[in-house]
């Protein structure tokens, strides 16, 4: 059972089989799936699952605060059931893979205090570009 149905289950989150479908396409290490390629896998394990089926889902998973919403360059949300565990994103400018990245250290610490302009800063969002190794060859 993935960390995402786990912790939905410790939510009493009701599962029904196009939920279940849902968290089990988002289960895996680097997923940052659109919501047409969540529908397009959900599809293939459940023909008969609808896309708002899979939108509404999709939006209910961010709302609760098991998925995240990643947005890079303008493209497609992509949805990161990493919502757990602290990571930042490694963006290919190129075709726009993304990949969890762990830097070292705490970023807030880069951001000295006379630059926070009072704020109470409570997330630090960093987003890493390049390009990936299928693109830097083309």
């Amino acid at each position: 059972m993935s960390d995402l149905l786990r912790r939905l289950r410790g939510r009493g989150w009701r599962m029904t089989a196009q939920r279940r479908v849902v968290a089990e396409v988002l289960a895996g290490e680097h997923v940052h799936f659109t919501a047409d390629e969540v529908l397009a896998r959900a599809t293939v394990r459940l023909p008969e699952i609808s896309r708002a089926t899979v939108y509404n889902t999709l939006g209910e998973l961010v709302a609760l605060g098991e998925v995240i919403e990643v947005s890079a360059d303008g493209r497609a949300k992509r949805y990161d059931p990493n919502a757990h565990h602290p990571h930042q994103h490694l963006v290919c400018s190129g075709c726009g893979a993304i990949r969890d990245v762990h830097p070292g250290g705490d970023p807030l610490e880069q951001l000295p205090a006379s630059e926070r302009f009072g704020f109470a800063v409570s997330e630090v969002q960093m987003t890493f570009r390049g390009l990936c190794p299928d693109c830097s060859r083309g």
